[in-house]
């Protein structure tokens, strides 16, 4: 499910980008490439995930040192109704305290480091998300920058960004919990609000509504319904083709 949890969490910050002021297409890209990204930061908790292989050795002992943790605070917490599990996948890292948490930290390495952070985690959250849909995203990113130093200031873009980067890393984690709420195992996104006797309840929808990750919904429905949404919310993209639609010579031929 990697590839929908970073389209979705793209889609989500083209959303939201202008309501913090992100309205240039230089601040919504950032914007929205860090929300993308760390879409998938709460399967490091998998050790098989792309992001807990993604630096090797690094971000496998981080992965490690996740699981640790969560089986242990899960062991801690756990309601009379809770499942009898390890507490590893989808705890710890799956819940809002997490979410909140990654923010908070990427808001204070912000402000204290400048656009120079800013830039370290929307890289970060670049290449999270390359690795993901694939390296294509690579050189779509490598042109991204290039654009980015001929057409405008990245140190100011950016800059208007400290602070606001933290939301997009909460954001991304959200999503991905979000996301995972609509699968058939669910995810306990409020932990460690207690809900019928359970600490770490699993929130989805109906059955009926459910889909199973990897398959036929995810990959028919979901996924491409997503792919449209990414290139529409893009700024400016719909008005322009709402300008093309209504083109006199657009009309003409109608």
């Amino acid at each position: 499910m990697g590839r929908t949890h970073a389209l979705t969490g793209w889609c989500t910050g083209l959303a939201i980008a202008p309501v913090i002021g992100a309205g240039t297409v230089h601040q919504a890209a950032a914007f929205a490439a860090t929300t993308a990204g760390f879409a998938l930061l709460p399967d490091l908790d998998h050790p098989g995930a792309g992001a807990s292989k993604l630096l090797g050795p690094v971000t496998g002992g981080l992965s490690w040192l996740l699981r640790r943790t969560s089986a242990a605070v899960y062991q801690v917490t756990k309601g009379p109704r809770d499942e009898r599990v390890k507490g590893t996948h989808r705890h710890l890292s799956h819940t809002v305290l997490f979410a909140a948490a990654m923010g908070a930290l990427a808001t204070w390495g912000s402000r204290a480091g400048g656009w120079y952070a800013v830039a370290g985690i929307v890289l970060f959250g670049m290449v999270l998300a390359a690795d993901a849909l694939g390296d294509w995203l690579l050189f779509v990113g490598g042109g991204a920058v290039v654009w980015w130093a001929t057409t405008t200031s990245a140190a100011g873009e950016l800059q208007q960004l400290t602070g606001w980067v933290g939301l997009a890393v909460a954001l991304g984690c959200v999503t991905h919990c979000l996301g995972d709420s609509l699968t058939v195992a669910g995810c306990p996104f409020l932990f460690p609000v207690p809900i019928a006797g359970e600490t770490w309840y699993e929130l989805r929808p109906p059955s009926f509504l459910r889909f199973r990750t990897g398959k036929r919904a995810e990959n028919l429905v979901v996924f491409p319904v997503c792919a449209v949404l990414g290139v529409l919310l893009v700024p400016g993209v719909w008005e322009w083709l709402v300008s093309l639609v209504s083109h006199p010579a657009v009309q003409a031929g109608n």
